[in-house]
């Protein structure tokens, strides 16, 4: 690494990264304080109904085991305010898979064995887990994930669809899917004498969980501390407190010892939450020269019986074209279904693969070029707000990603580029993401042997957090980026929001963005060398990011690419693909680059691969393993590049960043469909693209 400054968004190699490929990072489940036991979770076998009986004598007479906590021994807590959390509380189960006992053992495998002994007597009730397009139980909530109201209408939609010479009217199907990171849900609980409980966790947010555990188990937040130093993933799965942690704790108290549990990936669909299904009805009215004159987008989501989650896919909507009359509208069915939750880009991904997919039907409809058609309908305001972008970046984005990908050298005709048995497609789409940011605290230390200290409660779920939080302290404090050392990943940290919704680096990068500022002017103001103890300011954000924005700030981007798709077999592989963002200004160029092509890899999993089903007997998803959940691997993805433009945008935050982590798979998915529609004229309307649903329309 140079020993001179190096300028923000230089390619800094991530600082962790040693560690993670020598097995030195620990993560949570690799902690094993002494006298550390095991647990294992019990699921229930039932989709709706309550226990009967329990028989946990077989397992206690197992070698190892220790204890069964169920409803009739767990220790009871306090209503936490997420309800998913309140497990081992009542004889209830509203779901298949919904924890139902836990068994701690000396070792992983006695815990294992002890809760296959476990025999649960229910009561089983009948259940509903089918989401239909006129189900009874549909309703239209108050808002949706995020805040926002589930219903927005501008003009008179229905008014002007009717006269628009040119109309869409098309329905889109997105199933569950699941967030798999590679590391699994786990937590190691430990209580000390003086009361104070020690939990490593697998986690997004230590904060979060703090103060979820100390609601469940009336403590003071002072009295827990929660560290997540590394994580392998979330995906959103992690964004907030879950089972394990309070079962993990739970178990801990009960025992008097130190409790290690690492839920089982068969498991997790059912407990972790998931994208929700959703069922999309788009509708476009245009003129004749592609000008949009009426946008609806309406969709319907499941939720639980545990908790409403409304998935916001019809949001996206309210940002992306210029339209005079529109009508977004959310409706909802609570299931015997596990309660669904984020996954990266929720509302976005989902959402804009539907609008995105309808654009580009518009666009065969009217013979206009589909990224002609999207610069057309490019607004300078926010549709639905009418607040002015503070940056907007998506025709610059589209007109780079034609060039460099050579869209227009392409013939639009559909199924006529062939090589041998394969047809060969081209797709774009665009990508909206919003910015979030949320107040945080920050420390920043001057030793005095010349080096830094920046102590931040952030949290590194494989972003590369740490590297891009010491460029920016190293930018302010002019000095080389290996001078810096970054604390985070403990809720005993200065306060900063959880890593989720792309608002990390913005939220936690303001923060030590202003101690560091405040650090090199308190050195500038001081006279003499530094005490031995060094010198150290702190600066909260929290006034800042509680003014609302004039300004209508998001994320923007665009997806080309190219599949081929086997007439004899049906399957489509995708050959390359190119993605173009503009998201301010790029604070690590390596570390960003990985998290854009990460999105449109997990994007190319929606298209093509990833598949999940409720079984509407049993109530459970029947793709619960990386065996039959197929994520892309390797061989998937052939060629893919992701580039990004020059954005100075003055209304985001001190570094002028927007975030990166999501904006890669929103419209990822849509790009593909429209290659595959591209290669072979037929358009399907419901993911992913798998060679059962493609053969019946190739020659």
């Amino acid at each position: 690494m140079s020993q001179v400054p190096q300028p923000l968004g230089s390619p800094v190699v991530r600082r962790e990264g040693r560690d993670k490929v020598t097995g030195a990072a620990r993560y949570a489940a690799e902690h094993t304080p002494p006298g550390c036991l095991y647990a294992w979770p019990v699921p229930a076998t039932v989709v709706r109904g309550r226990i009967t009986a329990i028989h946990a004598g077989e397992a206690l007479a197992l070698p190892g085991v220790h204890t069964v906590l169920t409803h009739e021994n767990a220790p009871k807590l306090r209503q936490p305010d997420d309800p998913v959390l309140a497990v081992l509380q009542d004889d209830r189960v509203p779901h298949r898979g919904r924890q139902v006992a836990l068994v701690v053992a000396d070792t992983f495998e006695a815990a294992r064995a002890g809760a296959e002994a476990v025999r649960i007597e229910y009561e089983s009730n009948g259940h509903d887990v089918r989401l239909t397009e006129d189900h009874p139980g549909l309703y239209t909530p108050q808002t949706v994930n995020g805040g926002y109201p589930a219903v927005r209408e501008r003009g008179d939609f229905d008014r002007a669809f009717a006269v628009s010479p040119v109309q869409v009217d098309v329905t889109y199907t997105v199933g569950p899917l699941h967030n798999h990171p590679m590391e699994p849900h786990a937590s190691t609980a430990h209580w000390a004498d003086d009361g104070q409980l020690t939990v490593y966790d697998s986690s997004q947010g230590t904060g979060t969980v703090r103060d979820t555990l100390a609601t469940v188990f009336g403590l003071r937040p002072e009295q827990v501390t929660v560290v997540s130093e590394h994580v392998g993933g979330g995906f959103g799965s992690k964004g907030t407190a879950r089972p394990q942690a309070v079962l993990a704790a739970m178990a801990a108290r009960h025992t008097g010892r130190p409790v290690k549990l690492a839920l089982p990936r068969r498991e997790l669909p059912a407990v972790v939450g998931h994208r929700a299904p959703t069922v999309q009805r788009v509708r476009l009215g245009a003129e004749f020269d592609g000008t949009l004159t009426s946008l609806a987008h309406e969709i319907i989501t499941h939720t639980s019986t545990v908790k409403e989650f409304v998935e916001q896919a019809a949001v996206p909507a309210r940002t992306m074209y210029s339209s005079g009359h529109s009508r977004t509208v959310h409706r909802v069915a609570a299931l015997d279904v596990p309660s669904p939750s984020w996954m990266r880009a929720p509302g976005e991904a989902p959402g804009m693969y539907a609008l995105e997919s309808a654009m580009d039907e518009l666009a065969v409809a009217l013979g206009i070029d589909p990224v002609d058609l999207r610069l057309r309908n490019d607004p300078a305001y926010e549709p639905d707000s009418g607040r002015p972008f503070s940056s907007r970046g998506l025709a610059a984005c589209l007109e780079e990603g034609a060039a460099r990908f050579g869209w227009y050298d392409r013939d639009p005709r559909p199924a006529v580029r062939t090589e041998g048995p394969l047809l060969i497609g081209t797709g774009v789409a665009s990508a909206t993401y919003p910015v979030y940011v949320g107040g945080s605290t920050a420390s920043a230390h001057a030793a005095a042997d010349g080096t830094y200290r920046i102590r931040i409660n952030a949290t590194d779920i494989g972003t590369g957090a740490r590297t891009v939080l010491a460029q920016i302290a190293a930018s302010v404090l002019d000095t080389p980026v290996a001078d810096v050392r970054i604390d985070i990943g403990s809720s005993a940290l200065p306060e900063a929001p959880l890593a989720g919704g792309s608002a990390g680096t913005a939220s936690w990068g303001w923060s030590v963005h202003k101690a560091s500022t405040a650090l090199v002017r308190h050195l500038r103001e001081r006279t003499g060398p530094l005490p031995d103890e060094g010198v150290t300011v702190t600066a909260d954000t929290g006034e800042e990011t509680a003014v609302e924005s004039p300004y209508a700030r998001h994320a923007f981007g665009a997806h080309f690419a190219e599949v081929a798709v086997d007439t004899r077999t049906g399957e489509v592989r995708m050959r390359r693909m190119l993605g173009v963002f503009a998201a301010g200004r790029i604070l690590n160029s390596r570390t960003a680059r990985s998290q854009f092509i990460g999105g449109m890899i997990m994007g190319l999993g929606m298209a093509l691969t990833e598949c999940s089903t409720i079984d509407p007997v049993f109530g459970d998803f029947t793709q619960n393993d990386l065996a039959s959940y197929h994520v892309p691997v390797c061989a998937d993805v052939p060629q893919i590049e992701a580039h990004w433009i020059d954005e100075d945008d003055p209304h985001l935050n001190p570094m002028g960043s927007k975030g990166i982590g999501e904006i890669g798979i929103v419209g990822a998915a849509a790009a593909l469909g429209n290659a595959v529609r591209h290669a072979t004229g037929a358009r399907l309307r419901s993911l992913p693209l798998t060679p059962d649903k493609l053969l019946p329309y190739l020659p």
